[in-house]
């Protein structure tokens, strides 16, 4: 464990032990400290991957400095991290600091340039993600809102926006969601449960297609367990696929 701790010199071997437990720690920490530090980089997530990063990067290139020291104050933060987290759930204050209302950017066609100064965002920035979100003319802009993510929501005035079935009154399939559950050979045993199945009545589903799960690339089901098997005899899956009625 001499790796662990301050020294003079390391060697090669010690070098690459620092690492491998670095790594292990960044991902129980990031592991801990939830998703949405991941999905949503806010006020308070930019602060900690920020200061996270800095504290574990120099151990890892000065070897001079001991692990210990790095690895116990990143507990602390993370700690500081999840609790006030729990804070901004409980404490409405708290919670409206590290995370405002959004930001008015535009309503009704009108852009809001007072607020553009409080979000600190420029006109052609904002005319920016318009183009993103295929927004030619502001006029049809209803609303754009600067989210605390740092994201521009933005919506278009009803008379702008596509017909969908429900505004032509057409009837339309119930949602169908469809999941891998064979890649490469493996199954998702996880998801055979889920549906109340086991690997032998899936066998046999996939018989006509494989004779062997093991050799299927690529097999998907849906809620009404319709089992799909895709080949890769033309180099197309969507082309040499075989859709199996499991019922």
């Amino acid at each position: 464990m001499d790796f662990f701790k301050s020294q003079e010199t390391l060697t090669t071997v010690e070098w690459i032990l620092r690492s491998i437990v670095s790594f292990v720690f960044l991902l129980l920490a990031t592991k801990l400290m939830g998703q949405r530090s991941i999905s949503q980089l806010r006020f308070l997530d930019f602060i900690i991957a920020l200061t996270l990063g800095n504290i574990l990067a120099h151990p890892l290139s000065d070897e001079k400095l001991g692990l210990k020291g790095s690895m116990t104050t990143t507990l602390v933060l993370i700690l500081l991290y999840v609790l006030a987290t729990w804070l901004s759930l409980k404490w409405p204050i708290f919670r409206r600091f590290l995370d405002p209302p959004p930001i008015k950017l535009i309503k009704n066609g009108q852009i809001q340039f007072h607020n553009l100064s409080i979000a600190r965002i420029s006109i052609e920035y904002l005319f920016s993600e318009l183009r993103k979100e295929k927004v030619e003319d502001i006029q049809k802009v209803s609303l754009a809102l600067w989210e605390p993510g740092g994201n521009i929501s933005i919506f278009m005035n009803p008379q702008y926006q596509p017909l969908t079935p429900a505004d032509m009154k057409l009837e339309t399939p119930p949602f169908n969601l469809t999941r891998p559950i064979i890649v490469e050979g493996k199954i998702d045993i996880s998801l055979l449960r889920e549906i109340g199945k086991d690997p032998i009545w899936l066998k046999k589903i996939i018989a006509p297609t494989y004779a062997e799960i093991r050799d299927v690339i690529l097999a998907t089901i849906d809620e009404n367990e319709n089992v799909r098997v895709y080949s890769l005899h033309d180099n197309h899956s969507s082309k040499g696929n075989t859709s199996v009625d499991s019922k």
